[in-house]
């Protein structure tokens, strides 16, 4: 069977590794033109990882985690520690370590995995036409392509969502979250924090954190409620930071000043899109964040798109009815668990980013001295359900 993905970033090309493998013709299109993933870095928790391992790729991506061991939270204005526990937990429970890892890294082995010949950059889908036997793709540059399945993983304003939107019903519209993410890398330096912890400082809604990647660097991360819409250019970015988090901790100054806008510094406004299952249409069906565009609260966006890869390589493997029954059986494995990530998601932004000061604060005592099992819960509640545990997620 032919297969065309749109779009070239963790989902599509985790897909497009699995199909492969499953001796399927598969070819990547994306509008890019280089590979420049947007965001320094992601959380790969043991979910995402566990997809990364069945996919053949264990070692490498080992190779690119950080040794992230603990996690801390600080209080944002005095630098005092509120609480550091051991995620050796997260890890016993699930079966599998996490790491965070820089998104290029990433992406860049899982495009060579999948083979930098079968991947056409540059090009913009335009048109999707199903006449029941096969699906065709019309580009901007005039050329088309056909096959018998199409994949979008085209993104957070995907086209093929749009698509595959039932008659009459209109198409899922994104949602703003409330708040802008400064993201970068930079080299560790443990006057911000423990190169082996995940350290987070809070306060007034905002927080600075860094996580470590491979090659002795910080992931780091601001979060700042605003409104959508506000302009700052590039050049400006780090001097709104300097003023967020002014009277900050020493760690979060230190942080600010070793950041070159130059070298690694992104600001991204965070959208999602509500939880929605038309994620088909006969011969085509989305994937990531075409499916389920999610606010990086919980870390299980990237995994979430993993996920997908796993449930669609599944599906598509094991069921012979035809490419519709099968794409209608991988979005009954993947929507509701999907939607159910992106509520938790939004759910925790709510509380972490003072839209309630009341929910915020009494977050915010509830840090103080805790031991992490609360914390813990919640991560490998977010991990337990994930399809690749095939229903033994934590043993009994």
């Amino acid at each position: 069977m032919k297969i065309i993905i749109i779009g070239a970033g963790i989902g599509g090309t985790s897909a497009g590794i699995a199909l492969a493998r499953l001796g399927h013709e598969v070819v990547i299109y994306d509008q890019m033109r280089e590979n420049k993933p947007v965001g320094a870095a992601l959380s790969l928790w043991s979910n995402g990882v566990k997809v990364l391992n069945w996919l053949g790729l264990g070692e490498e991506v080992a190779a690119l985690g950080g040794a992230m061991d603990y996690m801390s939270y600080r209080d944002g204005k005095s630098g005092e520690q509120l609480c550091r526990f051991s995620l050796a937990p997260v890890t016993e429970q699930s079966g599998q370590k996490p790491y965070p890892v820089a998104r290029a890294d990433l992406q860049a082995l899982l495009m060579e995995t999948f083979g930098m010949d079968r991947i056409r950059l540059g090009m913009r889908m335009e048109k999707i036409v199903d006449d029941g036997d096969a699906v065709t793709v019309s580009f901007a540059d005039g050329s088309t392509d056909t096959a018998d399945m199409l994949l979008g993983a085209d993104g957070a304003r995907s086209i093929t969502r749009d698509y595959v939107t039932p008659d009459g019903q209109t198409p899922p519209e994104r949602e703003h979250s409330g708040y802008t993410n400064f993201n970068g890398l930079i080299p560790v330096d443990e006057a911000i924090g423990p190169k082996d912890q995940w350290t987070s400082y809070v306060a007034d809604g905002k927080r600075a954190c860094v996580m470590p990647v491979a090659g002795d660097r910080f992931y780091f991360w601001f979060d700042v409620p605003e409104p959508s819409g506000k302009v700052v250019e590039r050049d400006a970015a780090k001097d709104l930071l300097v003023s967020e988090f002014a009277g900050w901790a020493p760690g979060v100054q230190t942080l600010i000043d070793t950041i070159d806008p130059d070298v690694s510094l992104n600001r991204v406004e965070i959208w999602d899109i509500s939880p929605f299952t038309h994620w088909t249409k006969g011969r085509v069906a989305i994937l990531g964040d075409a499916a389920h565009n999610t606010a990086p609260d919980i870390g299980q966006g990237a995994c979430s798109a993993l996920e997908d890869s796993f449930a669609l390589g599944i599906a598509v493997a094991t069921n012979t009815l035809s490419v519709d029954d099968t794409l209608k059986r991988y979005e009954a494995i993947r929507a509701e668990r999907a939607g159910d990530l992106v509520l938790r998601a939004r759910a925790r932004g709510d509380e972490t980013h003072m839209y309630d000061a009341e929910a915020t604060n009494a977050w915010y005592e509830s840090l103080k001295g805790t031991d992490g099992t609360g914390i813990i819960k919640g991560i490998v509640g977010n991990i337990v359900d994930s399809p690749v545990n095939l229903g033994g997620g934590i043993p009994a």
